[in-house]
């Protein structure tokens, strides 16, 4: 992914206009099948536990399994040895850069099932929830099997020395919100808005820099767009507690003829339309200085009033709201107190910084860094609990999943910092691990192309099977066969199996499963050659496809029999599923 000015190289190529209509001739699309050892013989939901209060569900680190106590440098500075060989060091900074030498006395911070995440319906973060398992809300009723453009919305683009950015890119995953009735008055929506209890807004961040608001029926404005100057690459999320409140982080600090603006992580009063408070990337604390990004989609604890993100900048900063809606005064407010996390694994260099959205059990928080680790940290004392290598950079969001109450991650690496230092492929690897101590249950791999702009390997989050297919993790890959042609790969949870295998035009676009009212699952998935697939997630094979305008970088989010999703053509979709 980008992470410093020099590879703000990506150029209309990434837009792929003219070059990916004329790939779709001679990318293979063939499909492979392979085996399911565990597929589900019944459909029924697994039962989960409704608890929230922090102080429940935290794990006690001591009880981890292979726990040993981290080994003080000084300093304030403590360190352990990292899953697979090598160690890790942090410290912990409140937001004066000062080093917290003591943080075992914090009020735990842990968040439940991810059922439990949002009192809201609809798609509030990345993927939905602190397992990054909910991309889709509620159910759809599909018979056609097909998909249709029930409206477009415009918007802009970016235009600098380097590069070109338009319409929506990678994650640049839609929020869709069913606001409660009390926030929709405070936010001063229509009469009829306000009256509807179907009524759901989107609200969708871009690269263009603009906050668009719409309604998911219709595609038309519920306000005015609020423009902050520098576009959005990642996702943003809402507070699950339905406050009026988008957090939201910059991924450009150019736009146009202007230059080196501060990087800032925002967060936005949708009462007001106004940008209340926030982070700053450039930070005197930060290991990286050169970049100041924040890409990923934070997560918020309800329970504690609680905002966790990581940053490209390679800290990870947890936020104390101190936030409070009053829906009569139609008021909203945020005063944040920051604590910061700073740690360094064995071999880092200049990459550090994390661009995935971070997932969580109980206390326990996981994403991805740039160094090619996969790092776990206690959310409550924001020490490291544990780190495993991934052999390359790891952009795309780990998804957590338990099986007979034990949690498990199922992440994946890109061909990166393998192809800056000369490869030209290679490897990349899919991997689940143990989310108590890291370690490897199984791995498949597969050869990825390096591309300097845009990379190979796995930038697409995993999507989890339920249902009929819940023996099943779904993962597109870029770039494998050659530059132009992904795989989509099906595995087995348990063993790594491949279920079935696609080759097809490559895309860093999310897989999305939703539920029919018929009780089957179905897959949507876009590519960069602007084809949105409605597949069939037991077999791979398609039911019908759509063809949108451009590359389909951008991770989709479904609300009933509604999809949404960007494109680089400067448009936004309401798709509808039937």
């Amino acid at each position: 992914m980008i992470r410093n000015p020099r590879r703000l190289v990506r150029l209309a190529a990434v837009g792929l206009a003219g070059a990916l209509s004329l790939a779709a001739c001679s990318a293979p699309d063939v499909i492979t099948p392979g085996t399911r050892p565990n597929q589900p013989t019944t459909t029924a939901a697994p039962s989960v536990s409704p608890e929230t209060d922090p102080a429940k569900l935290a794990l006690p680190l001591t009880k981890l399994p292979g726990y040993t106590a981290p080994t003080s440098l000084g300093g304030g500075q403590f360190s352990r040895e990292a899953a697979g060989g090598g160690t890790v060091s942090w410290s912990v900074l409140d937001g004066a850069n000062k080093v917290i030498t003591a943080t075992a006395g914090n009020p735990p911070v842990a968040f439940g099932d991810a059922s439990t995440y949002s009192s809201v319906p609809g798609v509030l973060a990345f993927r939905g929830n602190n397992y990054r398992n909910a991309p889709a809300y509620g159910t759809a009723d599909i018979k056609e099997k097909k998909l249709s453009i029930a409206w477009t919305h415009d918007t802009g683009d970016v235009k600098t020395e380097k590069s070109y950015w338009a319409g929506a890119g990678w994650t640049g995953q839609p929020l869709l919100v069913n606001w409660p009735k009390a926030t929709k008055e405070a936010m001063g929506l229509s009469a009829a808005q306000i009256a509807d209890p179907n009524f759901v807004e989107v609200v969708y961040s871009v690269v263009d820099g603009k906050v668009y608001r719409m309604d998911l029926a219709t595609g038309t404005d519920t306000k005015p767009p609020l423009d902050t100057g520098f576009g959005f690459k990642g996702s943003g999320s809402i507070d699950p507690r339905g406050y009026p409140l988008l957090y939201v982080g910059m991924g450009l600090n150019e736009n146009g003829g202007t230059k080196d603006a501060p990087w800032r992580y925002r967060i936005i009063d949708l009462i007001q339309n106004k940008d209340v408070a926030g982070i700053d990337g450039p930070d005197a604390a930060a290991p990286r200085t050169d970049w100041g990004a924040f890409d990923s989609s934070p997560l918020i604890n309800a329970a504690t009033d609680t905002l966790i993100e990581p940053a490209e900048n390679g800290l990870v900063y947890k936020l104390k709201l101190n936030s409070s809606f009053d829906a009569a005064a139609k008021t909203v407010s945020v005063a944040p107190t920051v604590t910061k996390l700073r740690y360094t694994t064995t071999g880092e260099k200049i990459r550090h910084g994390i661009e995935s959205s971070a997932a969580a059990y109980r206390n326990l928080m996981f994403a991805g860094d740039n160094d090619g680790y996969i790092v776990c940290w206690d959310a409550t004392t924001l020490q490291v609990v544990w780190t495993a290598a991934t052999g390359d950079d790891t952009d795309a969001t780990p998804v957590l999943t338990v099986e007979d109450g034990h949690p498990y991650l199922f992440v994946g690496n890109e061909y990166d910092k393998r192809g800056q230092a000369g490869g030209k492929s290679g490897p990349i690897t899919i991997q689940k691990l143990d989310a108590l101590t890291g370690a490897q249950m199984w791995k498949y791999e597969i050869d990825a192309v390096f591309n300097d702009a845009v990379n190979g390997g796995t930038m697409a989050t995993p999507a989890i099977g339920f249902g009929e297919v819940s023996d099943l993790v779904f993962f597109n890959i870029a770039k494998t066969l050659n530059d132009k042609t992904g795989t989509v790969v099906a595995l087995d949870t348990k063993t790594g199996t491949v279920a079935w295998k696609r080759d097809m035009a490559f895309g860093w676009s999310s897989p999305v499963l939703v539920q029919g009212d018929d009780g089957h699952v179905y897959g949507v998935l876009g590519d960069s050659n602007g084809v949105l697939h409605l597949f069939n997630p037991a077999t791979g094979a398609d039911y019908s496809t759509l063809q949108l305008e451009k590359n389909i970088e951008a991770s989709p989010a479904v609300y009933g029999n509604m999809l949404v999703v960007g494109t680089y053509a400067k448009k936004l979709y309401g798709i509808k599923l039937s």
